[in-house]
């Protein structure tokens, strides 16, 4: 009896000694490791695409919004805003004279009765009774997809179309929102289908804020970019030596931080995505009221 104990314990230290451990072995942990790397960068390709199109449906409401507002003053007015209010032009895109934009024009029409109301109009955009208002940062302004680090509560990445191609902001320009203009519907002879009423554009230098009718709330039908005008705009905010400015009566086209066009507000309210392949003369055909040309449905 005392023998087959003794063996009954040698089996068991035996069994013992070769029991497995419990937990992971270092290749397992490894493998599992990789397993989960792979699926991470299979799902974030995914994952990024799905927040894009939502801030992309949120720019494309943001843009409705102020299609509507414009649609609320040109009701209430019979003519739409106008582009930049100013005793003289061409514009200069610089901190001096009036300047008062389009955007400020529709906020009793967006829900901003309390900044249109602290504004001065007579006083002008950079005027020091104006600062409240000029820092006052509105939602709807602001695309979700630029980079909030870049921007500020003044800014603004939407534009109103003043002219067909690159042309300082004066009386005579043949788009929609330009210098004191009192356009009507019925002005609009190529159709309100056919012709840009807004866009989206990178902020542009100087930054004067979304109350200044300057090439900060406007842009023309030259071309839509990708990426150019953002990066010379991130490159200003992040630089010791950013590059200098544009010419004062320059301008510039439309461009946006969504891959591969911009988001566009057509005459008649619509939103459409405009590519950026999109043919250049189509393009100025868009921002032009009145030039008799076919557009079509092709954009």
């Amino acid at each position: 009896m005392k023998r087959r104990h003794t063996t009954v314990l040698a089996l068991r230290s035996r069994r013992a000694r070769y029991r497995r451990p419990i937990g992971f072995t270092l290749v397992e942990l490894l493998v599992v490791i990789a397993i989960i790397g792979i699926l991470t960068g299979l799902l974030l390709p995914a994952v990024q695409a799905a927040r894009e199109a939502a801030r992309r449906a949120s720019c494309n409401n943001n843009l409705m919004q102020l299609g509507l507002g414009i649609h609320h003053f040109e009701f209430n007015m019979e003519r739409l805003p106008a582009g930049v209010l100013n005793p003289t032009g061409p514009i200069r895109s610089e901190p001096v004279g009036q300047h008062v934009s389009w955007l400020v024009q529709i906020l009793p029409y967006i829900e901003e009765r309390n900044a249109f109301a602290k504004f001065d109009i007579e006083a002008g955009a950079y005027a020091p009774v104006n600062a409240e208002v000029r820092d006052y940062g509105v939602t709807i302004f602001m695309c979700p997809s630029f980079p909030y680090q870049w921007g500020s509560p003044a800014d603004t990445v939407y534009a109103g179309c003043h002219h067909d191609r690159e042309a300082p902001i004066d009386v005579d320009n043949n788009g929609l929102l330009f210098l004191n203009s009192r356009i009507a519907f019925s002005d609009i002879e190529d159709g309100s289908t056919y012709t840009l009423l807004l866009g989206e554009r990178a902020i542009a230098a100087p930054r004067l804020g979304w109350v200044s009718g300057t090439r900060a709330t406007l842009a023309n039908m030259s071309e839509i970019t990708d990426c150019r005008d953002l990066e010379w705009a991130v490159s200003r905010l992040q630089s010791t030596s950013p590059p200098s400015e544009p010419d004062p009566l320059f301008v510039g086209g439309f461009a946006s931080a969504h891959h591969g066009g911009i988001n566009a507000t057509f005459a008649d309210g619509s939103v459409r995505f405009l590519s950026l392949t999109i043919d250049a003369t189509l393009l100025q055909r868009l921002g032009n009221r009145a030039d008799g040309e076919l557009v079509g449905d092709h954009f």
